[in-house]
């Protein structure tokens, strides 16, 4: 019931301490994420669209909402940028709400392209693990998206980067939907080498704790895993490489087997 509020108070952003958008988008933010765990009135999908397309485009306004209709006509139009500010934050923020809001893929693809760059930077990557943001990355590890899925997954790369974000990183995508999500995946056919080479890269780092061994079973990603690293080209070296790997961390293969198939 607060949400189609809270979209309106976005209209007069224009009008507000800067300093207060972020609170504001903020709350917006974490409803949404409530809605996560409830059940979504089909209502509510017209609210969060327009929602959405405000964060991405920005609000522009004419005159103060409080004034006159002659004060409006003939103040100076005032604008209030979310997705496209300055500030990191607040675009942090505002590309979530984004991710969860919209359905048209240039946004999305936009999205994903924004939270990529900023996620290059420490900042980013606090304020990744600050907003929990994993179940909104996981929502758009689909199939049925191949347009985005790279682009997902570039997100979830970048957190695997050396920083000190990468371990509570790790440790929150050691959950059973992560590893559900990472199955699902993995069974697809229609996945090309690029995206094999991502998924890998951050299941290898996945597979270096060691009480993961257990998801990777329960998921049977270990025998997709094997193979996978039976029947993949030798040429596609950097997927071999993060396919023994994740074997070797498993206990799976040993360690001669990979210096041996390194080498050819």
């Amino acid at each position: 019931q607060l949400l189609p509020i809270a979209a309106e108070q976005l209209q007069w952003m224009p009008f507000v301490n800067p300093k207060l958008h972020v609170p504001v988008i903020k709350f917006i933010y974490w409803s949404l994420r409530q809605l996560d765990t409830g059940i979504q009135h089909t209502t509510m999908a017209s609210t969060m669209r327009r929602l959405g397309e405000d964060i991405f485009k920005g609000v522009v306004s004419k005159g103060n909402p409080c004034g006159s209709s002659q004060q409006s006509t003939e103040s100076k139009s005032k604008s209030a940028a979310f997705f496209k500010s300055s500030c990191l934050p607040l675009r942090f923020l505002s590309t979530l709400i984004v991710l969860k809001t919209v359905t048209q893929v240039d946004y999305l693809a936009q999205a994903f392209d924004s939270l990529r760059i900023d996620l290059k930077t420490d900042e980013g990557k606090a304020l990744f693990l600050e907003y929990q943001c994993v179940p909104v990355i996981l929502s758009h590890l689909k199939v049925s998206r191949r347009g985005l899925l790279s682009s997902a997954l570039d997100g979830l790369l970048q957190m695997t980067m050396e920083s000190d974000s990468l371990q509570p990183f790790l440790e929150v995508c050691s959950t059973e939907s992560f590893f559900h999500t990472c199955s699902v995946l993995l069974r697809s056919s229609k996945l090309d080498i690029p995206i094999l080479e991502k998924l890998c890269v951050i299941l290898q780092k996945l597979s270096r704790i060691k009480s993961n061994k257990k998801m990777f079973e329960l998921f049977t990603l270990h025998q997709i895993i094997r193979e996978l690293h039976r029947t993949t080209n030798p040429d596609h070296s950097f997927l071999c490489i993060n396919l023994n790997s994740i074997l070797l961390n498993l206990g799976l293969l040993r360690r001669n087997s990979l210096t041996s198939s390194l080498s050819t």
